[in-house]
């Protein structure tokens, strides 16, 4: 495992990186575009974004098909993704054995953010972009958001723009700032992986008509606004370097060496058994095939959906596919106080079958609530009473945000961050710790330690207003008029 440092920046570089961002994150002035121009601007793109996404049968769907033998489902090119069945096995939660449906999706693809210097002030190219599961069709992404199939052309369509300061940086003279593996949702993908990368260009590199130069304060502000800033950006977002702590150190209740070891005990204590298996031996077991879907008999969990796509503003003007379609809204919920001035989160060491490394680290709370309806209340996920009876002036972040619109229909988790009172003790639960924020930054720079729903709460966490940096006390607040406690659910709210 590499060695982590959690006493402060590497260099003398980082610290001034760390520096450049922190004045992003507060800037009031100098942006490229203003809020109000933002909202004009994006009000434009969802215009002009012709999207009609259409339910249809497996059987009209154009060039996927079920796979003789197998029953899986996949593409005729043999890319993109498969729609495999899954065994599970497991000591985690409430339910020892179970089969499912798994999407496989082996190729790496790119979430690439562009970041550049313009009147002294760092700003990112961030990209209105449409997908097929979004809940409101155009939502805000990172600069480039590609599988590999798509930036290959295996569809035959346009190239991606940008695509070569990720695949290329030092051809074009690009600084890289930071590039890791990071998982996606072990529930629903098989061992999926992609590749976030930050990548500081210089001013040569102009937006496109669906780009917008924004400043980290107004992409802060954003994420507090429902369905808007989408799940890709989000985790990149999270792999940016840590701005809120100067050079000084900030002491977490737990060495870095025991963070690591008590990661590394259960990921070898956790008894987990993920295996493939044609999708034909799911179905007639917990799970049923109808023309038009793939469903448990219980209608919990999610349902795999076929749909037909039409799209002016993408690769391709029409495609079909299959989506995962969840029932039911997430919670994603993370604890946060402070213990001697510095502010802890508190982590669960999370088991999902699709990971690759058995337990990633995730929010306090994550479940959805439709799934443990048939449960004993005895199974509910430990501090649910605490994220459920948070009083007001507790509650940090609250917003419901979309997932991978590529892969998800209609997919959302609220995203809660609730201030605990000093009665939630410092010991806790075998698999739970307490962790700082700067912690969680320096795990991230490396692959499989924070999963996907914990990096959006990550990001959630530097925007918050009134979370102090450590002893000092002086936080980074989380811009503009918005509210900590709830965001505007309008893109247009002003």
């Amino acid at each position: 495992m590499p060695q982590l440092n959690t006493t402060g920046p590497e260099s003398d570089t980082d610290a001034l990186l760390a520096a450049r961002l922190a004045v992003s994150a507060t800037a009031t002035g100098g942006e490229v575009m203003s809020d109000v121009e933002f909202f004009d601007w994006f009000d434009q793109r969802r215009r002009r974004h012709s999207q009609v996404v259409r339910r249809t049968t497996f059987g009209e769907m154009s060039g996927w098909d079920f796979v003789p033998g197998s029953g899986d489902l996949a593409h005729g090119s043999g890319r993109f993704f498969t729609v495999r069945g899954m065994r599970v096995r497991t000591d985690f939660g409430p339910v020892p054995e179970w089969t499912q449906p798994i999407i496989r999706q082996p190729e790496i693809g790119i979430l690439g953010l562009a970041v550049r210097e313009t009147n002294g002030v760092l700003h990112c190219l961030m990209q209105a972009k449409s997908e097929p599961g979004n809940v409101n069709g155009v939502q805000l992404s990172p600069t480039v958001q590609a599988t590999k199939s798509n930036y290959t052309r295996v569809h035959g369509g346009s190239s991606v723009p940008y695509l070569d300061c990720f695949r290329e940086p030092e051809a074009g003279g690009h600084r890289v700032l930071a590039d890791v593996l990071q998982s996606e949702q072990g529930s629903w993908f098989f061992c999926k992986r992609n590749r976030n990368m930050i990548v500081e260009v210089g001013p040569e590199v102009e937006a496109g008509e669906d780009f917008c130069w924004l400043t980290l304060r107004q992409v802060n502000a954003l994420l507090h606004y429902e369905n808007l800033v989408n799940m890709d950006a989000r985790t990149v977002l999270s792999c940016l370097p840590d701005w809120h702590h100067g050079t000084g150190p900030a002491t977490g209740i737990h060495s870095d060496v025991a963070i690591r070891s008590w990661i590394t005990t259960q990921q070898s204590e956790r008894e987990v058994s993920a295996s493939l298996l044609p999708l034909s031996e799911v179905e007639g077991r917990d799970w049923f095939r109808a023309e038009d879907r793939i469903s448990h008999k219980q209608g919990l969990f999610f349902s795999i959906v076929p749909v037909d796509v039409l799209s002016n503003r993408r690769e391709v003007t029409s495609w079909s596919q299959p989506l995962l379609e969840p029932h039911g809204i997430g919670v994603s919920a993370m604890l946060v106080r402070r213990i001697d001035g510095v502010p802890h989160c508190l982590v669960q060491a999370r088991v999902e079958p699709g990971y690759l490394d058995v337990v990633e680290l995730g929010p306090t709370v994550q479940y959805t609530p439709e799934n443990y309806a048939h449960l004993p209340a005895s199974d509910r996920p430990r501090f649910l009473d605490l994220v459920t009876g948070a009083r007001p002036e507790q509650v940090l972040f609250d917003t419901v945000l979309s997932e991978e619109g590529g892969r998800f229909l209609n997919a959302q988790n609220r995203y809660l961050i609730i201030e605990a009172d000093d009665g939630v003790p410092a010991e806790v639960p075998r698999d739970y710790r307490w962790v700082t924020l700067r912690q969680l930054g320096e795990l991230l720079k490396y692959s499989h330690y924070v999963n996907v729903q914990a990096r959006t709460l990550v990001a959630a966490l530097r925007s918050v207003t009134g979370l102090p940096s450590g002893p000092s006390g002086s936080g980074v607040r989380g811009i503009g008029a918005v509210s900590p406690s709830r965001g505007g659910s309008r893109a247009d709210h002003r």
